[in-house]
């Protein structure tokens, strides 16, 4: 009961914050406009993420008063997910020059790892993999990463915050079936309070979006998962591919899409829309129906391999080749990073 509490209380809060904050945009301007490159064609308040990192951020508090998680877990999960939130939030609201955004990125990835401690053992082919001070170095590239490919993935109504909920529901599914949900220390309940904080603002943001997410949403909701994952991780060296294998759709859609950016010469930041999840909607018209893939792609393929590797059935690199693999036919066959939008708007 008390789990589902976590669910419902942090959904309620996110919830009635989107509420206000969709106000707020409205009365002080903070408009996403369409041009050449958007997915919509409406003018719509942008920042609605920001009652997500208001509720996620309140529960950790909770969660560390509680002593649900250490000191260590509190601060290398809160003081990296208020920077990037910030970062965004003032981005938001005008704009801040790339090189000190991606400065302040490294820098919360940085303050993140240091937080973790000794970098998670890994599982491979059946060793344990320890990689030291290299581990963190390639983490900290990793968490820049995922915080930017959260922020590119989310172009269409409810993509971004749908993949929170099935993220962290199917981390908590993987913790509970593998009985590390009553783990000291560890992140269930904060699995739990993700799933209600991203629905809470699903609700304003899918089918139609009534608000938008904007960068201080998805900039922290991507660094928070990422170092979520590698929190995980330390509880069992198999759990790192597993819960890597549960962010396929996003991963393989925005590493794809930029490698074939980057092999075709293109400028890799300048703004385009040639994500295949961003053909697919404008393919089918909607963005409706690639959203509901991507949920039924996550609950139905990668939520059941990520199982079999957290259980040790398969190994973590064979498994994310069996899982990843038909992402990667679908981004290439329709044409991820060399199919950018053309002058009509979706």
């Amino acid at each position: 009961m008390m789990n589902q509490g976590i669910v419902i209380f942090a959904f309620l809060i996110s919830c009635v914050l989107t509420w206000g904050l969709r106000a707020y945009a409205i009365k002080h301007n903070v408009i996403d406009r369409p041009n050449q490159r958007s997915s919509h064609s409406v003018p719509t308040p942008r920042g609605g993420g920001v009652a997500i990192v208001l509720t996620l951020l309140a529960a950790m508090v909770l969660f560390y008063f509680s002593l649900q998680i250490t000191v260590e877990t509190f601060l290398g999960l809160f003081i990296p997910g208020l920077i990037v939130a910030i970062i965004g939030f003032l981005d938001d609201h005008g704009h801040i020059a790339a090189r000190w955004r991606l400065l302040m990125h490294f820098l919360s990835a940085a303050i993140g790892i240091y937080f973790l401690g000794p970098f998670p053992v890994i599982s491979v082919f059946g060793y344990e993999l320890s990689l030291s001070w290299i581990g963190m170095i390639l983490g900290c590239v990793y968490l820049v990463w995922m915080l930017n490919l959260f922020n590119f993935m989310d172009g269409i109504n409810g993509l971004a915050s749908s993949e929170a909920i099935t993220f962290a529901l199917s981390s908590a599914i993987l913790l509970f079936i593998n009985h590390y949900a009553d783990s000291p220390g560890n992140l269930y309940p904060l699995t739990l309070a993700l799933v209600g904080a991203a629905a809470g603002f699903l609700v304003w943001n899918f089918p139609v979006a009534k608000i938008f997410m904007g960068d201080a949403g998805s900039g922290f909701l991507g660094i928070i998962i990422g170092l979520i994952i590698l929190h995980i991780a330390k509880v069992d060296s198999h759990f790192f591919f597993a819960e890597l294998c549960l962010m396929g759709v996003f991963i393989v859609d925005a590493t794809t899409t930029l490698l074939r950016r980057l092999m075709s010469g293109k400028k890799v930041y300048e703004a385009h829309a040639s994500h295949s999840y961003q053909i697919l909607a404008r393919k089918f018209g909607s963005h409706v129906p690639v959203t509901l893939m991507a949920i039924a792609v996550n609950i139905v393929w990668l939520l059941p391999i990520a199982c079999f590797i957290a259980s040790a059935k398969i190994d973590g690199v064979v498994g994310l080749v069996i899982a990843w693999l038909p992402l990667l036919y679908v981004a290439v066959k329709f044409g991820a990073g060399v199919k950018d939008k053309e002058s009509n708007n979706v």
